[in-house]
């Protein structure tokens, strides 16, 4: 654990009374660095791709890492995964969809904008190894999470079909991007309008059905989604793997809230994971914990749909006063 502060520490959060870079702070103080907002555009219904300043995080980001980032001081916490670093730029890419009141904010923001604290490179990186024939299964926005893992395993000599879904054309993206880092594509929207017509575990049956010799899944979307991937292919003994972006907080696996249960052994997304053997998840218990807040993640994002305005010029004010509030 030790081990794991000290790396984040080193990659830009605060432990304790230390600041972002590590050094010592008083209770106020202005901010040396914060994270720029470099590029923002909108890539899809409700789905905005963000590139951002962060030269540490970029320089040490693999694979399906993810980031923890907090808006302003009394923000909550949202795990995010890297679609992809730019070392020399110094610059890592997100991709959001509004969902709830905190996603809406960040997707409110634009080029020039900043965003007060990102932690990360955090979790383990995805399994990268020559399995021989992959399939990769995405889900809308979680196409962007499974791109730097798909274009890893097509370096290592995969053949690697990838699948992506989404509810209708407009739900379609990085498309060029998946194409680029596959060796077959297959695009599938549940109401015909773009590709093929279905999920994409209909594909999925279609290349077992096919005869097709599949050594190895990736599966990052919707919990339904993935559970559907895993009833698939675990009685087939097909190797599996699902990205669970759970509810987290601190992200350093102390406060539990990114529970999941692999059998009956309890593991953390955030420090275990995120990616983990699809045939040992309890799906319905993950549902369930994701579920908890439901009733109050609508309450919020009904009143942030409300004073949009005012809550962005708020953010905006804060930032600019470039001061931080430490308790």
């Amino acid at each position: 654990m030790a081990e794991y502060l000290n790396k984040i520490i080193e990659c830009g959060e605060k432990a304790g009374s230390l600041s972002s870079d590590g050094q010592k702070t008083s209770k106020h103080r202005k901010l040396e660095f914060m994270y720029r907002i470099v590029e923002a555009r909108t890539v899809g219904l409700n789905i905005k791709q963000l590139v951002i300043e962060a030269p540490r995080i970029a320089r040490k980001q693999k694979p399906g890492q993810f980031i923890i980032l907090r808006l302003h001081e009394k923000g909550e916490r949202i795990p995010l995964t890297i679609k992809a670093s730019d070392p020399a730029a110094g610059t890592v890419t997100i991709v959001v969809q509004a969902v709830g009141k905190t996603t809406s904010l960040l997707n409110s923001l634009e080029t020039g904008d900043s965003i007060l604290d990102i932690v990360g490179p955090l979790g383990k990186p995805s399994e990268i190894e020559n399995f021989g024939t992959v399939v990769v299964l995405a889900g809308s926005v979680g196409t962007a999470m499974a791109l730097p893992t798909a274009n890893a395993l097509k370096a290592a000599g995969n053949h690697v079909v990838f699948i992506e879904g989404a509810r209708n054309t407009e739900m379609v993206v990085f498309e060029d991007e998946v194409r680029a880092a596959s060796t077959e594509t297959y695009m599938m929207t549940d109401d015909g309008s773009y590709g093929e017509q279905g999920l994409v575990t209909k594909k999925l049956e279609e290349l077992i059905d096919g005869g097709r010799k599949i050594d190895f899944v990736l599966a990052v979307g919707p919990v339904p989604m993935m559970r559907a991937v895993a009833r698939v292919t675990t009685p087939l003994g097909i190797k599996t793997m699902v990205s669970l972006n759970s509810i987290m907080v601190d992200g350093t696996g102390m406060c539990g809230g990114c529970r999941v249960l692999l059998g009956t052994a309890s593991k953390f997304a955030c420090v275990d994971g995120p990616e983990f053997d699809a045939s040992m998840v309890n799906f319905e218990v993950l549902m369930q914990r994701n579920t908890m807040y439901r009733e109050k993640e609508c309450a919020s994002l009904k009143d942030f749909q409300e004073n949009k305005e005012a809550e962005l010029a708020e953010l905006r004010a804060e930032l600019a006063a470039g001061e931080k509030h430490y308790v």
